[in-house]
Parts: C-alpha cells; structure tokens; sequence
C-alpha cells in the first residue's frame, strides 16, 4: 500500500522527524535514515530537503527483521513538502497504520493540500 500526501508550508526536517517518531511508537525499529539539504538554484537563503527513512520489524529473537515501512519526503519549508509512505500490510498491519496517520493527522492536517484529482 502507498500513502500520498502533500503540506505547504511545512519544514521538511520537522516532518521527518515526526514520521519517525510515530512510526516508532507502533513498535518498528529504525533500519535506514537520510536527511539531504540542497539550496534552490537562484535563492542561496532557500533550500529543499530530502529524506528517506525505512523501518522493520523485530523478529522472534528481537533483532531487526523484514522492512515493513519506507519513507520519502522532498519539499522546502516555503513551498509544499511531500511524503510518500510505503507499507508491506502483512508485517505493519492496518491497524498500526491507521495509528501512525492519526498522528500524522492531527499534526499536519491544517497544512495539508488536497488535489481536485485525488
């Protein structure tokens, strides 16, 4: 399953760092992370960030197991900011999902841009 969504005029770096928080209270651990900040070509005081955090699931011997959660987020904290999320539902089931965006939710929701065609 993939999760869409686009915020304006949300900070990047803050949105990384939430996606991660609350990805971690549903029980998964940190298996990849990677934050990048780029100037925007024509603007030196602004820039975009880009980054990638997967996740996975402890297995029986409480070591890192399959990845269950992988994260994109490209965007400036003057523009919109975009996240795609990617979920393997046989090792993060919905209803920690349904968590993990009602968190998200209740956050962002105020920033969130919705498209006609969505």
């Amino acid at each position: 399953m993939e999760i869409r969504k686009t915020y304006q005029s949300v900070n990047p770096e803050l949105l990384y760092d939430e996606v991660r928080d609350f990805a971690l209270k549903q029980g998964v651990t940190l298996s990849e992370t990677k934050l990048e900040t780029y100037p925007i070509a024509g603007d030196s005081s602004s820039f975009i960030s880009r980054g990638n955090l997967a996740f996975k699931v402890p297995d029986e011997a409480g070591k890192k197991g399959k990845e269950c959660l992988r994260v994109h987020i490209v965007g400036s904290a003057k523009g919109e900011t975009r996240v795609i999320i990617n979920v393997d539902e046989e090792l993060f089931p919905l209803e920690k999902l349904s968590n993990l965006q009602k968190d998200l939710d209740f956050v962002f929701t105020s920033y969130e841009v919705t498209h006609p065609d969505s």
